[in-house]
Parts: C-alpha cells; structure tokens; sequence
C-alpha cells in the first residue's frame, strides 16, 4: 500500500492507494472515524451500480449505519438544487454531528458531497473515495469544495479537508477512454508545472496501457506534488494557484458550451496549449514547451484548441477566481516543469486572445 499524509495543523490526514482497497473501505474508515455512528454514503447512477454494493457491506461490518445517496450523473448535479436534496436526505437519515458523509465517485461528487458535509449542522467529518483518474490525482485532495451557480463554476464553496482518501486504482478499468483522458490532462498538469522528469515519464508511457502499468506511481507523484502546494498555500492565495495552469481559458471553453460538450480535462488541455503559446508571445515561456504539451495532449486524445467567443472568454476572466479588481494572475510555464505566476491586464489578455486567435 502507497500511504500519503497531509500534515496540515490540527487536520492531517492519510492519502492510502492500494488495488482492491474499496473492499477495506470499513477498516480504513473506522481507524479515523471512531465516533461515528452515520456515515451517508454520496454517490452517482454510473457509479453506484459498480462499487455501491461493496463499499456500503465494508462499512457495515466495520459498524457503521449506512445510507447510500444517489444523484445523476455529470455537471448539472453540482447544484443548489442537488445541495438541497442531500441535506434532506442526510436530515432524514439523522445525521447528528458526530456523524460523516463519504463521496464515492468523480469529481462532481466529490465536490458537492464535501460542501454538503462543510455546509450541514455547520460541518461534518468527510471521506473521499475517488473513482475516476481525475478524482485521484486531483479534485479529492486539497480540500476545495464546491457548487456551480448559474453565473459559472465553483462559484459558492469552502475549503474543507477530508478526514481521509481512499483510492482504488482497480475502479480506473471501468472507465471508458474519454473519461480516463479527461483525467489525463491534469496529470499532465503536473508534469508541466512542477515536475518534469515526471512529464518526459507520461511521453513514454504512450496511452492509458503504459499509465496503468504505472498507475500507482502516477497516482503517487500527481498526490505528493499536489500536497507540497497545499502545504504551502491551503487557501490558494499565492502558490497553489499554479495548480490552475490552463484552467482560465479552460473554464471558458466550458462556459460556452455550457458544460455539455467538453469534459474538464479536455477544456483544460485546450487552456494549457494556449496558455503555452501566449507564454511564449510574452517572452515568459520557452518556445519549444507548446509542441512538447501538444505532443503529450495528442498522445491521450485530448484537444489542443476549442473555438470560443470573446463574450465567453470575457466572461471566464470577470469570474476567474485568480482576478483582482482589473487584473489577473495567468499561470505560464518559465520552463517545463516550473510555473509561474503573471500579473496582467484582463484586458490585454482578451486583445492577446482575440489577435492570435481571431475569436
């Protein structure tokens, strides 16, 4: 078993990766979860017929009440809507303080379990129990939960650390091609912006085959840098905002398709190829990283450019997270494995976006 810890202060907590480790969900769970009594089980209508079952009987024997929560599956579920109903369900089921909610599933879950555990009898204990690539190497670690409004995503959330992540590599099997690749451009992420002996590894890996015969290394690497910056930064207002490397323009190509047409993944590898060529037309990036990120993205059939409108891309800006006032923070690349964050008219951003890419 590959074991991970968060030491933040007063809210450390275990990352644990192991094949199989679903069904020692209940041990796991219980060793730092000693109190609890309720544990509402949150998952989604593609996940729960795989892995519900053998989660809820590992919780049972390890003594806990289990209730298993299904919502539909995908982006519109991240909801106030989908807020409300959980806690009406975890209401019903009696949730008392003491008591904990577990996400079992992507990241759409895992983002709105966790700001419902944050949010009810104003905070309960959490458990991550990632599904999904992008899940493991990045949404169920750190602590950031969230709904989307309907003026954009992430909009209304916390910082909310869980009490532990279990992570099962086995669950990636079942995942068709496109969702695996959704994950994939957040591993390469990592490799762009802090790593890049790791990133030259994801080149010769070749697909998803030569990943999942690494994946535990994979997941290990992708875990560890993303704790180092939340270690040094949990509330995202300086270093962690590397981890949004292509995520500005990412988050607008997701806008303007209103979350139907691209998977995140795929929205951000379009947002780092980009986010490479303006780094380049800005004397920040060197010019051979773009060709370097579209060989990688082309390797796991992840788009390198999504046409997009102006209004959308003004919009993505206005609501960018990393904005201040009539600035924003780009994070560019200085080299591979080394980002950096850029102070910037959103203005001349927009111009920059417009001239190079007639939007």
């Amino acid at each position: 078993m590959t074991k991970l810890n968060i030491p933040l202060p007063g809210r450390d907590y275990d990352i644990l990766i192991e094949p199989g480790l679903l069904d020692q969900a209940g041990a796991h769970c219980r060793a730092v979860l000693p109190r609890v009594k309720k544990l509402a089980v949150v998952t989604d209508a593609n996940v729960a017929p795989l892995y519900a079952q053998r989660v809820e009987k590992s919780l049972a024997d390890a003594g806990f009440a289990v209730k298993i929560v299904t919502i539909p599956a995908g982006e519109p579920s991240k909801s106030m809507q989908m807020l409300e109903f959980l806690y009406d369900e975890f209401m019903a089921f009696g949730l008392t303080r003491t008591d904990a909610v577990a996400a079992l599933g992507g990241g759409v879950v895992g983002d709105l379990a966790g700001f419902a555990a944050a949010t009810i009898l104003r905070g309960v204990d959490f458990v991550q129990i990632p599904t999904t690539l992008l899940a493991q190497v990045d949404s169920s670690v750190g602590g950031k939960v969230a709904v989307d409004l309907k003026s954009g995503k992430n909009l209304a959330g916390a910082f909310w650390q869980p009490k532990l992540v279990l992570m099962d590599p086995e669950c990636l099997n079942t995942l068709s091609d496109r969702i695996f690749n959704d994950g994939m451009a957040e591993v390469i992420k990592y490799g762009c912006i802090r790593d890049a002996d790791f990133f030259d590894e994801l080149l010769k890996c070749g697909g998803r085959e030569g990943v999942m015969g690494r994946i535990e290394y994979v997941l290990e690497t992708c875990c560890a840098i993303k704790a180092q910056v939340v270690l040094a930064d949990e509330r995202d207002t300086g270093l962690r905002m590397i981890l949004n490397f292509g995520h500005t323009l990412g988050h607008a190509y997701e806008l303007a398709y209103h979350y139907e047409t691209y998977t995140h993944g795929q929205a951000v590898a379009a947002g780092m190829c980009r986010a490479a060529e303006l780094g380049v037309k800005l004397g920040v990036t060197p010019e051979d990283i773009p060709e370097r990120i579209l060989q990688a993205v082309k390797l796991y059939d992840l788009p390198d450019a999504i046409a997009c409108s102006r209004t959308d891309y003004e919009t993505a800006v206005g609501l960018d997270k990393k904005g201040a006032g009539n600035e924003i923070t780009l994070i560019l690349l200085d080299k591979m494995g080394e980002a950096k964050p850029v102070r910037m008219d959103k203005q001349k951003l927009l111009t920059m976006v417009e001239d190079a890419y007639g939007c």
